[in-house]
């Protein structure tokens, strides 16, 4: 699926948020606040039966997940990804990951002092 932005969108929903008054421009640092909320407006609504919530998820050292046993991430909800853009194209995601339980390792290195 390939979402969509204009820069009328941009400049429509930056005056429904109170950001800008008509006519004037969207500020370079709201931006990227604007269009991702435009984004998850267009995202499809889940419901949360539909969610598939994972057993476990395993943090292993050096950055590996598994997630059920399973390499990450395969699990990774869209509709709970929060992206925040930067005007220089740089950005931030923060994933959501359903869970019944979490467990963290710690390295072999650290388990031995």
């Amino acid at each position: 699926m390939r979402l969509t932005v204009t820069d009328a969108d941009i400049a429509r929903k930056a005056m429904q948020l109170g950001v800008i008054e008509e006519g004037q421009p969207v500020p370079p640092n709201m931006r990227s606040r604007i269009v991702a909320a435009l984004l998850q407006e267009q995202m499809p609504g889940v419901k949360a039966a539909d969610v598939p919530v994972a057993q476990s998820i395993v943090v292993q050292p050096g950055g590996g997940v598994e997630i059920d046993g399973r390499p990450f991430p395969w699990v990774i909800q869209a509709e709970t990804i929060e992206v925040t853009l930067d005007p220089s194209g740089s950005g931030l995601v923060r994933l959501t990951i359903p869970t019944l339980s979490v467990q963290i390792t710690k390295p072999e290195s650290e388990q031995n002092s």
